[in-house]
């Protein structure tokens, strides 16, 4: 039985509908490679990336014994009023830093945040847990940097596809660590069961992404694997966004569920007509997705600045579709 979205969607978001239909009817559906040696020829065929202006400040955060690149975007004039610590998707194996610079870049100018974009190792080359102890380590350095280095402490982090497992997985860890220092969450169309053991991992069970990733692992319900099967007590609140037409719509779903019932303030937002990765495209609905992040990570900053009288002004909206 199809579960019932109407609360989740926004009743406005019916008026897009045909213009979303009519894109994605022109567009031949992608889909990921089937091993290793297709893995090699994506990558090698992949076009160049469009630069942001200003370009970001690339720099290797330590700690722990540990070392991770990012490339950091920063306002123009101005502090920060806030941090988005990005994780950026791509199937675990595809997909880079660089590769978020403008959509980051013009989240940064519409809101006035800082955005620091994690290069995580990929997979197959450096399978779990490569990826979250790398991103493991930004999310530290910069709860203990934040405030110097950028002049905030109003910390959230957000990732899409991959980089939503990845952002839920560094939440984990750090609250293991005892850490409240991130005070929101967003999360596009994440993945949260790798073992294929729910009903809603079935459905990609047979993707190769899911062996590149897990590597040797013996057990794929290892919650920071799978988040899908973690204790999620204690997280901060999150955002969820998801579209009708993505085969992770009920691992969503079901994700969503188990927050809730942790206790976890989760705000679900649903888009009809819409595929993984949506956000991405150049469409109307994915618009409407982006302006409702920006406005969820807009109040967060200013519940967490309230508190030191900062509330940062609302900017005009700069929509980037590049994914």
């Amino acid at each position: 039985m199809e579960p019932d979205l109407t609360e989740f969607i926004d009743p406005g978001l019916g008026e897009l509908v045909a213009e979303s239909q009519a894109f994605y009817a022109q567009r031949v559906a992608g889909r990921g490679p089937n091993g290793r040696e297709e893995l090699q020829t994506i990558r090698g065929t992949a076009t160049a990336l469009v630069p942001s202006e200003p370009p970001p400040v690339v720099e290797v955060l330590q700690t722990g014994g540990h070392n991770v690149p990012v490339r950091i975007h920063e306002p123009t004039a101005g502090r920060a009023a806030g941090l988005l610590l990005e994780i950026h998707g791509g199937g675990f194996y595809l997909g880079s830093a660089e590769g978020s610079d403008v959509r980051n870049r013009a989240l940064v100018d519409a809101l006035g945040l800082a955005v620091v974009s994690v290069d995580y190792r990929l997979a197959p080359e450096h399978p779990w847990p490569a990826a979250p102890d790398d991103c493991e380590t930004a999310a530290l350095w910069l709860a203990e940097h934040a405030l110097d280095r950028f002049g905030t402490t109003a910390l959230a982090v957000g990732g899409f596809s991959a980089g939503a497992t990845l952002a839920m997985a560094t939440l984990l860890r750090l609250r293991d660590r005892g850490s409240a220092s991130y005070g929101g969450a967003v999360l596009q169309f994440g993945t949260y069961d790798l073992s294929g053991q729910t009903p809603a991992g079935h459905l990609i069970a047979d993707e190769y992404f899911l062996d590149a990733y897990a590597g040797q692992a013996q057990d794929r319900t290892h919650p920071d694997l799978s988040p899908i099967y973690a204790n999620l007590t204690g997280l901060p609140p999150v955002l969820m966004v998801v579209g009708t037409d993505d085969v992770l719509l009920q691992d969503n779903l079901a994700m969503a569920e188990r927050l809730t019932a942790a206790g976890v303030d989760v705000d679900l937002r649903v888009y009809p007509a819409s595929p993984h990765g949506f956000t991405g495209h150049p469409t109307p609905m994915a618009r409407a997705a982006l302006d409702d992040i920006e406005t969820w990570l807009q109040r967060k900053a200013c519940q967490e600045g309230s508190a030191r009288g900062v509330c940062p002004a609302s900017r005009r909206h700069v929509s980037t579709n590049v994914q």
